[in-house]
């Protein structure tokens, strides 16, 4: 796929600071990075690394203590927590590890969450508008037979399939995807990955985050990140799964 010039993240000297005083941690020193529109990239680095909380102010799920975020050409460092959230409802799409679905609810139904909270549908027509969006989403995702089954009657590939299709009814600018595998067997996080490479050759941006260096191997590039600094950035030279079977429904 041919990346865009258009910037879709970038961060400017980025510190995150938890507590105060002596007992303050400094889990972020001062991170800049862009990432272009059409990147599949990863963010990698061990346990305590920083990556996640670097996840969470990409994600708008937190704020930088110090430094700018500008998200899809707008500085969003400093929004209040309204408007933090409106941004990130409407321009970021989560992959979490545990799928975070609502358990007594089918896949149609929690695909169709996010856009309860999105003031862009027309208000008379929503329910309509979003139960058609989220169909369109879980045929996307090869889920179209499973639509009105909840979380425990799917595996947990499927699982991952309906918070994937979630995270992408809102058309984000950018699909945040954090250890998108870590809770599937070999095979289902395999088949996740090949979904992922589809998704991003649609135009999706993409970014990972995960300690694993096999996952962070499927993408264009890597974010190397270790005690709160981005200690290296490379280039994958196939940036695609081995994988060449069909994509069933994991």
């Amino acid at each position: 796929m041919i990346m865009s010039t258009q910037t879709i993240i970038e961060t400017h000297d980025v510190t995150k600071v938890f507590g105060m005083g002596d007992a303050s941690v400094i889990a972020l020193r001062g991170v800049t990075l862009r990432i272009q529109a059409g990147e599949f990239v990863a963010i990698i680095g061990p346990s305590g690394s920083g990556k996640s909380t670097l996840m969470h102010i990409l994600g708008c799920l937190s704020r930088p203590t110090a430094g700018r975020y500008i998200l899809d050409g707008r500085d969003v460092s400093n929004l209040e927590n309204r408007e933090l959230a409106s941004t990130r409802n409407q321009k970021i799409g989560f992959v979490f590890q545990a799928y975070n679905l609502l358990s007594r609810t089918t896949a149609l139904r929690n695909v169709m969450l996010p856009l309860v909270y999105d003031r862009r549908l027309d208000q008379h027509k929503k329910p309509e508008q979003a139960e058609a969006l989220a169909r369109e989403m879980l045929v996307k995702v090869g889920l179209g037979d499973r639509m009105q089954h909840q979380p425990q009657e799917l595996s947990g590939g499927q699982q991952q399939r309906v918070a994937i299709a979630r995270a992408l009814i809102n058309n984000p600018v950018i699909l945040i995807a954090d250890e998108p595998t870590g809770n599937l067997d070999t095979h289902a996080g395999e088949e996740i990955m090949v979904l992922l490479h589809d998704i991003h050759d649609q135009g999706a941006t993409i970014v990972i985050v995960t300690h694993d260096p096999t996952i962070a191997a499927h993408t264009q590039r890597r974010i190397e990140v270790r005690d709160g600094l981005i200690e290296q950035v490379g280039h994958n030279e196939q940036g695609r799964s081995t994988w060449a079977g069909p994509v069933p429904a994991a």
